[in-house]
């Protein structure tokens, strides 16, 4: 197993150094790697970090992680699913409008080269103007829903992440 450095602006190094997320490198920043470890609620950056790090799961923890994973899971689709239809009821109307719109200009598309292509952006312009319009409100409403679920659900697997192994970056005999 790889041990990162402990302190926050080598360990900040290293992440980058190994492809983490913008997201996460913003979020860590000034952390140190056992301040991460605590306090990190995305389940996903902790599971990263451990792959990252080569952390050879056993069995037992795998298991008992995937099952409260799949726990989390099913809570954010449980939370999600009524805001996802009505997200998807509320925007069918739109998106069948400019299906309709469009088709046409589609057609013509496929079948010509550039001047179609031009034609196909000019004729549904208005559609996709109008297709935009009347689905932002929900389109937006959605979202908002969503990302307390996620956070919910990332939070979730942190915590069971950090249940299941405890802090694993000491190295033997310190």
């Amino acid at each position: 197993m790889k041990y990162p450095p402990m302190e926050a602006a080598a360990f900040a190094k290293w992440l980058n150094d190994e492809g983490a997320c913008r997201e996460s490198l913003k979020w860590q920043h000034g952390k140190t790697l056992r301040k991460t470890w605590d306090t990190c609620q995305r389940g996903d950056w902790l599971e990263w970090l451990l792959n990252a790090c080569g952390y050879q799961w056993t069995a037992p923890a795998y298991e008992a992680y995937h099952k409260a994973a799949a726990t989390a899971e099913k809570a954010y689709q449980k939370a999600t699913a009524p805001d996802h239809e009505a997200y998807q009821k509320a925007t069918a109307p739109a998106y069948e409008a400019y299906q309709e719109a469009t088709a046409t200009a589609e057609k013509a598309y496929h079948k010509a080269t550039a001047p179609a292509y031009e034609a196909y952006q000019e004729a549904t312009a208005t559609a996709e103007e109008a297709y935009q319009k009347a689905t932002a409100p929900d389109h937006e409403a959605y979202h908002k829903a969503k990302a307390t679920a996620e956070k919910a659900y990332h939070k979730a697997k942190a915590t069971s992440i950090r249940e299941i192994i405890p802090y694993p970056f000491v190295k033997e005999g310190k």
